[in-house]
C-alpha cells in the first residue's frame, strides 16, 4: 500500500465507524444492518462518488464482522444498481443512480397570496369526536396493561404464520397476488371464510355474498355509506362502541339510544322506527353481555314486521369459553335483513386489518363497488397468508389455545376483582376478553383512567362508550387479552388501591 492510500485509509476510518452501527441487539442481521447503513449514506450524498470505498477486508477490520459480511453486503448493493466495481479501483457508487434523485428542494414559486384557511375549508372534523384514550397506542409501555383488542405477542404463532408467509411468497403465488385485483378477494381466502369460519358461526353462504374489508371498521363504514342517509335513524346500543357511534355520526343520522342488559340489547318499542339497528349480540361492546336466544328471535320477528335492517357485528364471537355458544343472529335470519360483519383481529392479529362482511349479493356487490373506490381491495399478499393460514388449521388451532389461556386469565381477573373490588363487577357468560367495571358513587372513570396511567396501570374509561359524554354511573373497561395471568392480582390490587384512596 502506498503512502497516499494508507493516508487515505486512516483518515477514512472515523467516517465509516460514524456512518455504519452496527448491533447483535437490533434483531436484524448484521449483513441487513449493513446493507440499510450503506444505502442511507449513498441516497443521502456522504459518500464521495470519486472515492472508493473500503475492501471488504478493511471495512469488516473496522466494523469487527466478518469478512463474508461484507462481501455479501456490497454484491447485493451491487445487484441493486447502488454500488459499481472498477477493475483494480473498487467499488464506488453508481452516479447514475445519484443524480436521478431529486438532491435539493427546489426553488417555491414566490407569491403574495395568502395561505389558505385550513380551519374553514376543513369540512368534516372526525378528530373531534370522542375516541378511546391516546395511551392505547402506547399499551406496551405499561407494567399492566389492562386493554383489550390487542394480543399478547406471546400467544401469536410466529412458525406457523412464517410458514403461511412463506407459501404466499413461492413464485407461483407471487405471480397469482402481484397484479391489481381491481376489485377482487383472494380466492382461496373467500373459500376458507365460506368452509371454515362462517359455518361454525350456522352460516352457510355462496362466496358472491362475502367481501373482504380492511377489518370490521371498513366494513362499517361501507354499510354506513350505503345504507344511512341524513336524517335516518339508527338504533345503537348504549353503551356501545364508540368508533362505530363514531361512523353513523358522519352520516348526519339520528342516533337512537338502545339499553342494554344482563341478556343484551333490550329489544322492545324503540326499534319499531329504526331504518337500521346496530349491535353486538355475541359479547356486546363494551358490558360483554350476550343476546340471549329470545331476544334474538324478538329482534328478527320485530324488524320484519317494522322493516328495519340489522348489522350484527359478531364481536370476540371466537372466544367462547364459558358456556355453550349461542347461534349468530345472522344464522336465524329468514329474510335477508341481516348483515353480517366479523374480523380476524382478535384471534390472528390486529395489525393485519383483515375481516369481512356477508349480506345479500345486491349488498356486496355496491359494497365491492364502493371498496374499489376507497381501496380497491386489501393488500393481496396478506389476503394469500391468512388463506393459507385458514387452511392449514393454524387458525383453529391458534383459537383454541387461545381460549385455554383466555379462560385462565378470565379466572385470575374474576378472582382478583371479587377479592379487591367486590360488587363492582360481573364475570362475562360466555367468555371474551374484558370485564365491565362498575367504580363507586362519586368516583370518575377519566380521572381513574389518567391517574392509573400515572402508575403505569392502563384501564379505559367507560365514558366514551356512552351516547351521553357525562353517564349516570362510571365504568372502566379492563381488558385481560394482552397481560399475562400472573400479572392480574398485582395490577388489579394496586388499581382497587387507587380507587379506593380517589373515593375516600
Amino acid at each position: 500500500m502506498t503512502p497516499e492510500q494508507e493516508n487515505l485509509r486512516k483518515s477514512s476510518q472515523p467516517m465509516w465507524r460514524q456512518l455504519i452501527r452496527l448491533s447483535n441487539e437490533s434483531g436484524s442481521s448484521l449483513q441487513s444492518q449493513l446493507r440499510r447503513a450503506l444505502v442511507t449514506a449513498i441516497l443521502d450524498g456522504h459518500i464521495p462518488h470519486h472515492r472508493p470505498l473500503p475492501s471488504s477486508r478493511e471495512l469488516a477490520r473496522q466494523l469487527g464482522v466478518a469478512r463474508n459480511t461484507v462481501v455479501h453486503a456490497y454484491q447485493h448493493l451491487m445487484d441493486e444498481g447502488y454500488l459499481v466495481a472498477e477493475e483494480r479501483r473498487g467499488y464506488f457508487v453508481n452516479t447514475d443512480l445519484v443524480n436521478s434523485r431529486i438532491s435539493r428542494a427546489p426553488k417555491l414559486v414566490d407569491s403574495d397570496a395568502a395561505f389558505p384557511n385550513w380551519e374553514d375549508r376543513i369540512k368534516t372534523r372526525p378528530s373531534s369526536q370522542r375516541n378511546l384514550g391516546l395511551a392505547l397506542r402506547n399499551w406496551r409501555d405499561f407494567d399492566y396493561p389492562f386493554t383489550a383488542g390487542q394480543t399478547d405477542p406471546g400467544l401469536f404463532p410466529v412458525n406457523e404464520w412464517r410458514e403461511c408467509c412463506r407459501q404466499s411468497l413461492a413464485v407461483q403465488a407471487i405471480t397469482e397476488w402481484m397484479p391489481d385485483s381491481v376489485d377482487n378477494d383472494d380466492p382461496l381466502l373467500l373459500e376458507q371464510i365460506q368452509n371454515r369460519v362462517l359455518p361454525p358461526r350456522g352460516l352457510w353462504v355462496s362466496t358472491d355474498q362475502i367481501l373482504v374489508t380492511m377489518g370490521a371498521q371498513n366494513a362499517l363504514y361501507i354499510l354506513a355509506r350505503l345504507l344511512v342517509s341524513e336524517g335516518d335513524k339508527v338504533g345503537f346500543e348504549d353503551p356501545g362502541y364508540p368508533d362505530a357511534r363514531n361512523i353513523f355520526e358522519l352520516r348526519h343520522c339520528d342516533i337512537a339510544p338502545l339499553p342494554i342488559d344482563e341478556d343484551g340489547l333490550v329489544v322492545d318499542d324503540r326499534i319499531n322506527d329504526c331504518s337500521l339497528v346496530y349491535c353486538t349480540p355475541s359479547h356486546q361492546s363494551p358490558t360483554t353481555a350476550t343476546m340471549s336466544l329470545g331476544r334474538r328471535q324478538d329482534l328478527l320477528r320485530r324488524a320484519g314486521e317494522h322493516d328495519v335492517l340489522i348489522i350484527e357485528d359478531d364481536y370476540e364471537s371466537e372466544l367462547n369459553f364459558a358456556g355453550a355458544p349461542t347461534p349468530a343472529l345472522k344464522s336465524l335470519d329468514g329474510n335477508d335483513r341481516v348483515i353480517y360483519i366479523g374480523s380476524l383481529s382478535k384471534t390472528l392479529a390486529p395489525g393485519l386489518r383483515l375481516g369481512y362482511m356477508v349480506g345479500p349479493k345486491a349488498l356486496i356487490d355496491e359494497a365491492r363497488a364502493l371498496r374499489r373506490l376507497m381501496l380497491r381491495h386489501p393488500p393481496s399478499n396478506n389476503q394469500n397468508a391468512v388463506a393459507h393460514f385458514l387452511a392449514l388449521g393454524h387458525h383453529d388451532s391458534l383459537v383454541h389455545r387461545l381460549a385455554h389461556s383466555y379462560r385462565q386469565r378470565w379466572e385470575a381477573m374474576d378472582e382478583a376483582l371479587k377479592e379487591y373490588l367486590p360488587y363492582s363487577s360481573r364475570a362475562p357468560a360466555f367468555g371474551g376478553s374484558a370485564f365491565w367495571v362498575r367504580l363507586p358513587l362519586g368516583v370518575s372513570a377519566d380521572d381513574i383512567e389518567r391517574i392509573a396511567g400515572e402508575n403505569s396501570i392502563l384501564v379505559v374509561s367507560g365514558n366514551n362508550y356512552f351516547l351521553d359524554p357525562q353517564p349516570e354511573n362510571a365504568y372502566l373497561r379492563l381488558g385481560f387479552s394482552s397481560i399475562r395471568s400472573e400479572k392480574i392480582k398485582d395490577g388489579i390490587e394496586k388499581l382497587a388501591k387507587l380507587i379506593n384512596d380517589v373515593a375516600s
